[in-house]
């Protein structure tokens, strides 16, 4: 019987190990990546799906999202969406107060709906 493949102990994976890695079917895997646009393995010279140990972690975590989480397809796209937008410019520190002063007045409305 044949070892189970473990992340990290390879540069490249090809789907069936992915699959079995990640305990998916291989049509799921070839599915997200048509909804998903931020999941794009390599493809060899043979047009082979190559996964590297960054695109497992990223269908383990839409896999979270989606069973365990319940989110929805569309729910984990405007998810990875807005992440990629914050992670990809820096937040001016004048905005950042902004924004954490409109956050703190919307808490301290509630509070005050409170104690009427």
């Amino acid at each position: 019987m044949a070892a189970e493949p473990r992340l990290g102990t390879k540069l490249f994976y090809k789907i069936g190990e992915v699959s079995a890695i990640t305990k998916l079917p291989s049509y799921v895997l070839r599915f997200w990546e048509s909804e998903f646009s931020f999941l794009k393995p390599k493809k060899s010279r043979g047009n082979q799906r190559l996964y590297v140990q960054r695109d497992i972690e990223t269908v383990l975590e839409i896999k979270r999202m989606l069973y365990e989480e319940g989110h929805t397809i569309a729910g984990v796209k405007r998810f990875w969406a807005k992440r990629s937008r914050i992670g990809n410019r820096p937040v001016k520190p004048r905005e950042l107060a902004k924004r954490m002063r409109g956050n703190l007045e919307a808490i301290l409305k509630i509070l005050e709906s409170y104690e009427r």
